[in-house]
């Protein structure tokens, strides 16, 4: 049964406006409408973040940029983002409901060419997802849904604490390097960030 609108809480999790509600699956279960449409909307943020991080790698392995360990790291960083992205997918799946595919937006990050803006870009990322994860977890909780909430925690918020820790830690690495925002220059900081495999693959 259709939840009613009127009793969705407030939040602001990416909704999928265009959502099919999945009302007649068998398999459905103690899955409220408001949860099922904040999976999918959340399923889709996660393929955005994938495709912006493949996006940021492709950058560095151009023949201008040339930082090869840096381009593994967020094409490593991204295959993580599409797991997530499918195992939010699969999730939805079990509980009866329904994905909604939606056209993938151009990632907006196309003008960063330098170490340290890309590893600020992927730090507010996962930041915001974070509080979105958060916003997805009280909301299942407020709609009587705790294996959603367990679901989200366990599989998403509690990885993402060691990855912002990884991100803090090469952000300061950066800085003390002298890596700069300047989006030409470049330098020789960059160059031993890349050189730092252990820290870039761990």
């Amino acid at each position: 049964m259709a939840e009613p609108a009127g009793k969705r809480l407030k939040s602001s999790l990416p909704l999928c406006r265009a959502h099919r509600s999945s009302g007649g699956s068998r398999a459905r279960h103690n899955l409220q409408a408001a949860v099922e449409e904040a999976l999918c909307g959340v399923s889709s943020l996660l393929w955005d973040g994938a495709y912006r991080l493949k996006a940021l790698a492709s950058v560095f392995e151009r023949d201008d940029v040339a930082l090869p360990w840096v381009a593994s790291f967020f094409h490593q960083e991204a295959l993580k983002q599409e797991e997530e992205a499918e195992a939010m997918m699969g999730y939805l799946a079990e509980r009866g409901g329904n994905f909604c595919n939606k056209d993938i937006q151009k990632p907006g990050c196309e003008v960063v060419l330098a170490v340290l803006p890309a590893l600020e870009l992927l730090m507010l990322q996962l930041k915001e997802e974070a509080d979105v994860l958060v916003a997805l977890s009280q909301l299942a909780r407020h709609h009587g849904d705790p294996h959603t909430a367990s679901f989200v925690k366990s599989h998403f918020l509690s990885p993402r604490t060691d990855r912002l820790k990884l991100i803090g830690d090469l952000l300061t690495s950066a800085r003390r390097l002298g890596c700069t925002n300047d989006q030409t220059a470049g330098g020789f900081g960059e160059y031993m960030l890349n050189e730092l495999q252990d820290e870039l693959t761990r």
